[in-house]
């Protein structure tokens, strides 16, 4: 059950169960001896006061009856300072002298001194000779001594409570000191949960952690903590530096690529112009890998372009020009498809090869995928300050599951049967990125197909 609460509330139950057990202890121990004590005294106090009583005892008797009229010392007076009840009994049981409301103590058996329970009262009996100041007239009496127990229980059970009290009262102290003691003793690993939190929020490994005075187990985590920060900077480091040449070698790598692919097409064209027959289709073959290649190849330097930072130069041009002629370039290869440009001019600052490539990606995109005779339409505006391309078709749209993921790379969908790289909307992003614009996959809606929507600043 412990390893369900937190740590400051797992310390502070644990101090206050040991306090409790250790206070516990304490009030059984001190409860016993004092009730022990509390009840030795209530004894010798009523058997003390019955001896006094005994030994003071005296009596005044009248001159021609010589019958008692007078008890000497007064009974309430006596009895009222311990709040007790005192009878005076001749050997008959006959009662000579008592104080105001005295029970019925029974009678006693004559000059035998013993202490009895009677009716809720302990009772101390004291044989003894009442006589006159001047021994005239001696009698022999029963004295009954007596004091209610529910006094000594009274006080008996108010030193439990106070006991009880004390215990219940130092369990609560110790269980707020143990919040407060514990409670301070986490606020270093607060602290660190605090950095960490920060550094976990900002991706900075650099941040350092702070370091507590003292020499304990949270100065070690601290430092444990610290260490490990070093280690993922550095790493982080070594990481970004592996992947910034990763970047810079498949970006010269695929430029390096345009030139020798530029000379085995042209060798390829004339190859497949001469040849005839068997040969002629082989030279086709090569050309139609070749020309494929060249398009990876391009692909792949414009996106490591774009990882690298490199940005191509940057010119005022007319991006509904720029649409139009990517789109009398798809034109011979529509396939059926009704091709549709409604672009008004709107100026933009971008790479004119760069922003022909996003255009020809999105259109192509919508004849690969959608079937003949679908009307695929682009369409260019200004709107606030900004440049709006959009490219929708009327085909079937994009699956759910991939709309989430429509643009990272190499996503291609169930049926594309080999006819691109999955490449081509990560490039759209990527110039719509270069060009401090954004892409979006419109909303989906019921009979419509998959509407695409670039956004750039007005130049």
């Amino acid at each position: 059950m412990l390893d369900r609460v937190s740590i400051r509330w797992r310390l502070a139950s644990i101090s206050a169960g040991l306090t409790f057990v250790i206070l516990c202890a304490f009030a059984i121990g001190v409860g016993e001896a004092t009730t022990r004590r509390v009840r030795s005294d209530f004894a010798n106090q009523l058997r003390a006061a019955a001896d006094d009583l005994r030994d003071r005892l005296s009596m005044d008797v009248g001159a021609d009856t010589q019958q008692i009229v007078r008890v000497h010392p007064d009974l309430n007076v006596h009895a009222g300072s311990i709040h007790a009840v005192i009878r005076i009994l001749d050997t008959d049981g006959t009662i000579l002298a008592h104080t105001t409301d005295a029970p019925n103590l029974g009678r006693t058996i004559p000059f035998v001194d013993r202490t009895r329970f009677i009716q809720g009262y302990r009772v101390e009996t004291r044989r003894t000779i009442l006589q006159t100041p001047d021994h005239s007239v001696r009698v022999a009496v029963v004295i009954q001594y007596a004091r209610k127990v529910s006094d000594l229980e009274n006080t008996v059970q108010r030193v439990r409570f106070f006991l009880i009290f004390g215990v219940l009262g130092g369990t609560l102290l110790a269980l707020g000191g143990g919040l407060w003691l514990a409670r301070r003793a986490m606020r270093p690993i607060a602290a660190l949960t605090q950095t960490t939190r920060h550094i976990a929020e900002t991706r900075d490994p650099t941040l350092r952690v702070p370091q507590p005075k003292t020499e304990d187990e949270v100065a070690e985590l601290a430092r444990t903590l610290d260490e490990m920060l070093h280690a993922l900077a550095d790493s982080r480091s070594e990481s970004e530096a592996a992947l910034v040449r990763q970047r810079r070698f498949v970006a010269d790598a695929s430029h390096e690529l345009r030139t020798p692919l530029t000379s085995i097409l042209a060798n390829l064209e004339l190859l497949a112009d001469v040849l005839d027959g068997e040969r002629a289709e082989a030279a086709n073959s090569a050309l139609r890998s070749s020309r494929r290649m060249r398009r990876l190849v391009a692909d792949l330097l414009l996106l490591a372009r774009a990882d690298a930072s490199r940005e191509a130069p940057h010119e005022p041009m007319d991006l509904g020009q720029v649409v139009v002629e990517a789109a009398a370039e798809l034109g011979p290869v529509a396939e059926g498809h009704e091709l549709d440009i409604s672009a008004e001019p709107a100026m933009v600052d971008g790479s004119r090869d760069e922003l022909h490539r996003l255009a020809l990606n999105l259109m192509e995109n919508a004849i690969k995928h959608t079937p003949p005779g679908t009307h695929v339409h682009a369409a260019v505006e200004q709107s606030n300050g900004h440049v709006v391309l959009t490219v929708s078709d009327d085909g079937p749209g994009i699956p759910g599951e991939l709309r989430e993921r429509l643009f990272e790379r190499f996503t291609r969908g169930d049926g594309d049967r080999g006819g691109s790289f999955g490449l081509g909307l990560s490039i759209v992003r990527a110039v719509a990125e270069a060009h401090a614009g954004t892409v979006a996959l419109g909303p989906e809606r019921p009979g419509d197909g998959a509407r695409f929507v670039v956004t750039f600043p007005a130049s």
